[in-house]
């Protein structure tokens, strides 16, 4: 498949096309911001018992916020994406967090059959379905032109050998893997140390203690979740010609060919 004579070269790690200012204004504050910091803090607030309506939409609506920009920021930028396809993906993902969570604790709020202590830990898992669904979403969301408009395919010497829509689902597929399996540790593992903590006699006599105990948790559990997600799937994943188009089988004499999946 012949590309335009006006494309720029493709370059590995480089984007082929510019940034739009609406992407740039979101880099700079993720430069700000240490994403690190900022996606701990996300999750102890997320994590937080005894969340009012209005803080669990804020939470949720801050943890999606920031997906969609690291979401954008890592996409396959072979082809260029309008601004209104990110706001489309930003208000999805963020409807779908916030209606989740919200759903999911007045489902356990109303439930009668449960414990005052037994309502309180159920909650604190509500927001792994709810960021899990919402990332899948988001990722959908955002990078569904994609799937469009398919992404370039490499063949073993670098070349573009063209477009294809198949190797974008493979891609979207592996990202929101990805994106499931990172939260799990993050959002099971410390509620269930925390119930266990708060029950010590340090904690009990010590309550001010909790809130920066549950942060070292996080910290800890998001150390062991980001390589264990990163690690699932290779930055260039690897697919058979004969699994692709034929337009595309056609073009290379390569068995394989590699594409560039996104984070």
């Amino acid at each position: 498949m012949a590309e335009p004579a006006d494309y720029p070269p493709f370059q590995l790690g480089k984007p082929r096309f510019e940034q739009t200012s609406f992407y740039g204004r979101f880099r700079h504050f993720l430069d700000i911001i240490d994403p690190r910091t900022l996606f701990v803090t996300e999750v102890v607030g997320l994590l937080l018992p005894n969340q009012t309506l209005a803080s669990t939409v804020f939470w949720q609506w801050l943890n999606q916020s920031h997906n969609a920009c690291v979401n954008y920021a890592n996409r396959n930028a072979t082809k260029p994406s309008p601004t209104s396809k990110f706001i489309q993906g930003y208000l999805g993902a963020v409807i779908s967090a916030v209606s989740i969570a919200v759903g999911l604790n007045v489902l356990v709020q109303r439930a009668n059959k449960f414990t005052p202590a037994t309502r309180l830990l159920i909650q604190r898992f509500v927001p792994f379905p709810a960021v899990a669904s919402a990332n899948i979403c988001n990722v959908v969301l955002m990078r569904h032109t994609e799937l469009e408009e398919g992404i370039d395919v490499l063949d073993n010497n670098g070349n573009i050998v063209g477009s294809s829509r198949i190797a974008a689902k493979h891609a979207l597929l592996e990202t929101a893997l990805t994106r499931v399996v990172l939260p799990m540790p993050i959002l099971v593992l410390p509620p269930i140390i925390m119930s266990i903590l708060e029950k010590t006699s340090l904690l009990r006599s010590r309550p001010r203690m909790i809130l920066p105990v549950q942060s070292l948790v996080c910290l800890a559990a998001f150390g062991l979740a980001l390589p264990l997600a990163i690690s699932l799937f290779p930055q260039m994943s690897e697919i058979e010609t004969a699994r692709l188009e034929p337009e595309i089988a056609a073009a290379t004499s390569s068995e394989t060919v590699v594409y560039n999946k996104g984070l």
